[in-house]
């Protein structure tokens, strides 16, 4: 048994209130053509369309609603989180410094800096721009925001959850991307209250397990490095409260290599037309290097975000 609950149901419900229409009630539909393909009935939702091409808009939005104007606030990020952050603050005057790896993708570090973010590329990954944004904000005594520890971030994309339940169909395997956590522990807190049936499903790349290796022996499992094209999941030094916010939420964990995330990207964009980024692709991968499990059941996928620069869709669309 868990000794808290981080994660309120009441929460993830008030938080449909704090968030900007733009980020609510994204296309969820079933892809006759990936039915086919993949041979399941097979859901997608849709988080690439919005103002800023990911899911993390929504608790963005409902963190930064609790702030004053004038605020300030710092962050790490591998680019959407960044985005969100930076797009909420905007409206309210807050600003916001985030902290992104050298090696960030490109394109999200310009749209950070587009939207208002001072961005600053520190380390060679996100958890060493991680580190240095905490200090930088202890330094200079700002507000340090973590996403998936911030509880707003949880709450507002378990809105996700919510939405999902409208689905014709009650899903019977659900595939989430497992990064820093927020986006898994959200969705899981939902369906696990009204569709306790649902297998919750959380899948990385096999080059960084950190997150699913921590969940399945029940504590912290840092790793040295992550080797992976989905940035967006890269996380090598998982948050101990999220690993426990886990526990009694997922169901299952699946490791993918990166050439079935590409052939997911591949297979979203020639039978959707959708760009789907790395860690987007992450659930149709699982699907493709598992056909058994999933085959004849009702399928979703999470499309969490589709910020691709232009030299990955020349590379692999």
């Amino acid at each position: 048994m868990k000794t808290t609950d981080r994660i309120l149901l009441s929460r993830i419900k008030y938080a449909v209130s704090e968030i900007d229409k733009a980020f609510l009630n994204s296309p969820q539909f079933l892809s006759g053509s990936l039915s086919d393909l993949l041979q399941c009935k097979m859901y997608l939702k849709d988080e690439t369309q919005n103002p800023i091409g990911s899911f993390k808009g929504r608790g963005a939005e409902l963190l930064v609603s609790g702030l004053g104007y004038n605020s300030e606030l710092v962050c790490a990020s591998a680019g959407n989180f960044g985005q969100a952050l930076a797009y909420s603050c905007k409206k309210k005057g807050v600003k916001v410094t985030v902290f992104a790896s050298i090696n960030a993708n490109s394109l999200k570090v310009k749209k950070m800096q587009s939207l208002g973010a001072k961005v600053i590329l520190y380390g060679n990954d996100f958890d060493e721009a991680k580190s240095e944004a905490k200090a930088f904000a202890g330094k200079y005594n700002i507000g340090f925001v973590e996403d998936s520890l911030n509880i707003e971030t949880v709450e507002g994309a378990g809105t996700i959850g919510l939405e999902l339940l409208n689905l014709p169909s009650k899903i019977e395997y659900l595939l989430i991307a497992l990064g820093n956590g927020a986006l898994a522990t959200g969705i899981a807190k939902v369906f696990k209250h009204y569709s306790p049936e649902t297998k919750i499903i959380v899948v990385q790349a096999r080059g960084a397990p950190a997150m699913i290796e921590s969940w399945k022996k029940g504590e912290v499992v840092n790793l040295l490095g992550a080797d992976t094209i989905a940035d967006g999941i890269a996380v090598r030094l998982p948050i101990p409260e999220v690993v426990e916010d886990m526990r009694g939420l997922i169901d299952e964990g699946i490791l993918v290599s990166d050439e079935s995330i590409v052939e997911g990207i591949r297979v979203l964009n020639r039978y959707e037309g959708l760009r789907a980024e790395p860690s987007a692709a992450v659930g149709i991968a699982a699907i493709l290097e598992n056909p058994t499990l999933f085959s004849k059941k009702n399928v979703c996928s999470v499309i969490c975000g589709g910020n691709l620069t232009e030299e990955q869709v020349q590379k692999w669309l």
